[in-house]
């Protein structure tokens, strides 16, 4: 079973979308495009709901891509 984690190369703000299409196999611009109407549609609860995934989603264990 495919465990959900946060992207650490396909990430724009804190590479929950990106993650969240790993894990489904979806394109990451259409999550993110979804995730945007979704926090419209909802005044911003989309939001709150991104910010607490966030912290509750662990970052993929693999090696980060930043050059140090």
């Amino acid at each position: 079973m495919k465990r959900l984690y946060r992207s650490r190369k396909d990430r724009i703000v804190g590479g929950v979308c990106a993650g969240l299409a790993a894990h489904i196999d979806a394109d990451p611009s259409l999550i993110r495009l979804v995730w945007i109407v979704v926090t419209l549609i909802s005044f911003g609860t989309g939001l709150i709901v991104y910010l607490a995934a966030w912290i509750i989603i662990p970052e993929s264990p693999e090696e980060s891509t930043q050059q140090t």
